[in-house]
This record gives C-alpha cells, structure tokens and sequence, in this order.
C-alpha cells in the first residue's frame, strides 16, 4: 500500500548547499523575474501531473518570449510516473496534482535528490456522468462514492448492486438505479488517482478494514481527454476528473453534486471557482511544482523560469487562464517567500 501524507503549503525541503546560483539577482518581492536581464540559453525538462501540465506550459510558454533560447520541454503522464523520474534526477521540475509521498520523499533522499515544494494553485475533483444518463444522481455523499467505487465495489456491474453496501456505510444515493455502471477515472499513475483515494475513499477504507485503493475494474486512463470522452460517450457513466477539464467539456458531461461524509442532501455542494476555492467543496485539493535544487543551482534558467512562475504573470495569469483557482494571499506570500528561502540557500 502506498503511504501517503498530509498536503503541506509551500515548504521548503532543502539541504544547505555551498553553491551560489548566479541567477539569483534581484526580486521585487513578487518574485518576478530574475532581476538580471541576462539573455539565457540551455534547456528545462519538466514532468508529472496532467493536471498542473496546462499550467506549466503557459508559464513555459510566456518564459521562452522572453527567453527564445531557452528550451522547455512539459509533459504530463502522471504524478507518480513523474516523481520517478523525478527522484532519480531525470527532471528539472515536478508538477504534482498532489504531495509527495514517504515513498517518494524516501526516493529523492536515497538518490540524493533535495527540493522545494511549493503550492502553484487549487483545483478540484468534479464527479460527473453523461448528461443522458436517465437516472442520473442528484446528490451522493462521500459514503456514496466509496459504496460505488471503493475496494468493497469490485465486481458491481449495476449500480444498484452497490445498495446494500451504501446503505451500510450511510450513502444518501441509495437506492442507486437499477442500470450498469460504467466507470471511467483516473488510474494509478496520476495524482488525481491518489487525491481522490485521500478525499473520497481513505478514511471509511481504513475504518472498515479495507485497502485504501479503488475498486480495480474500471478504464483507467492518464489521459483526461480519454476520461471524458468515456463518461460524455455512456448513459451508464460515471467518473472523476479535475475541475477544469470538467469546465472545458461541460457541455458534454454533467456534473453530480457532493456531500461530505456522512452528510446529508441539504450539504451537497456543486464544483464551481468558489465553492473550490473556499475547499467547501469536499473534493478540493492544492496543486504543487517540485524543484530540483541542484539543478537550480547549476541552471540559472531554471531559477529565471520559476521566478517567472513566481510572479503574478505564473501564479495569477497563467492558473486563472487555465480555468483553475489562485491561492488565496496568504498562501500566495508563503509560497512566494518559500522560494525567496530556497534560492537564498543555494
């Protein structure tokens, strides 16, 4: 079973270095720019999260108008698949759609990987179905969704098979219809897998004995396009997928409102910028980049291109043109001060 832990806010996790990155320069205390107006050359690669992906890129994309000779490759196979290459120094950059595990933390200090985390933006989880479905769920609690999709659900193939169970763990869906249940989320490679199992499955897993994963028989895909493309293709659907690419399709997809656990209908809340942005809604989560801190101190067009994502142009601009939510302002100076902190230590 993979150990996961409590998301942390803009914590630098560095070890003290002898090497000054000239890069550095100055800052105008919002982490704009580099202060240098140096020309820069060489290349970045960054990895991980499809979700925190569209945002990267933009920065990456604002960056090289400044800087054409830099080049930038962002890719998006996952959280998991990412911190690999991550933890054995393969990348610059690691977007997480969630914290860095002990396993993984675990990794980078065995390969002596040190880094920054630091929390870029907030997104959430929307929980949708097809728009034909004909019994489509006006609201489910958290209960609901381990009923339905949790380690206990393994082999329902109607929604109605999970009833018994959701009416033991307190599901307010129930009688869930009688109709088959086609599910298409997120697979293990991706954050979005592991910020489900945190928010929505882990805690009546552990109390009720039970592996904290996901039922194994569904189309698990990295791809978020695959996911909804599966959920708008079934009346039988249901799925999760981060909010913002919810958004982008809602006109193919049909979100079904949450409620925390053991809460009832008249707690049930839609995704939607604030209920996100206020985490009233149960499936909010941060969004995070890591940063190789030998890689910045030996590639000050590193440390340029997250100063650049440092800046109002990264984490106000680029996040809010991708249809997820900025930090509010004190995370926003913490996350800010956070790589103040560790370029000073480099």
């Amino acid at each position: 079973m993979r150990k996961r832990r409590k998301w942390l806010v803009a914590v630098a996790t560095v070890s003290s270095l002898s090497l000054v990155a000239a890069a550095c320069g100055g800052d105008d205390g919002t982490g704009a720019g580099d202060g240098t107006g140096e020309e820069l050359s060489g290349s970045l690669f960054i990895s991980g999260s499809s979700t925190v992906e569209p945002v990267t890129a933009l920065v990456a994309e604002f960056f090289v108008e400044q800087q054409p000779d830099v080049d930038i490759a962002v890719e998006g196979p996952g959280t998991s698949d990412g911190f690999e290459l991550f933890c054995n120094g393969e990348t610059d950059i690691q977007d997480a759609s969630r914290a860095a595990d002990e396993e993984e933390i675990a990794a980078c200090e065995a390969n002596g990987i040190d880094f920054v985390e630091l929390q870029v933006a907030i997104d959430g989880m929307a929980v949708m179905t097809s728009p034909d479905n004909p019994t489509p769920p006006s609201c489910l609690n958290i209960n609901d969704l381990y009923a339905l999709i949790g380690p206990e659900s393994e082999g329902f193939a109607n929604f109605s098979d999970a009833n018994a169970l959701g009416e033991e763990v307190g599901g307010i869906g129930t009688p869930y219809p009688d109709q088959p249940m086609e599910l298409v989320a997120p697979g293990e490679e991706s954050g979005t897998y592991f910020s489900f199992i945190d928010l929505a499955i882990a805690d009546l897993a552990e109390e009720r004995g039970q592996e904290e994963v996901t039922r194994p028989d569904y189309v698990a895909s990295a791809n978020d396009n695959v996911i909804v493309e599966g959920v708008s293709g079934s009346q039988n659907s249901i799925g999760w997928v981060g909010y913002a690419f919810f958004n982008e399709n809602a006109e193919i997809l049909r979100s079904i409102p949450i409620a925390p656990l053991d809460g009832t209908e008249a707690d049930c809340v839609e995704p939607n910028p604030e209920t996100i942005a206020s985490f009233d809604y149960p499936l909010s989560r941060p969004l995070f980049i890591y940063v190789n801190a030998t890689k910045a101190a030996e590639k000050p067009e590193l440390v340029s291109y997250v100063d650049l994502y440092m800046s109002d142009e990264g984490l106000i601009t680029a996040v809010e043109s991708v249809g997820y939510i900025v930090v509010d302002d004190d995370v926003l100076a913490s996350t800010r001060q956070a790589w103040e902190d560790f370029k000073a230590s480099l």
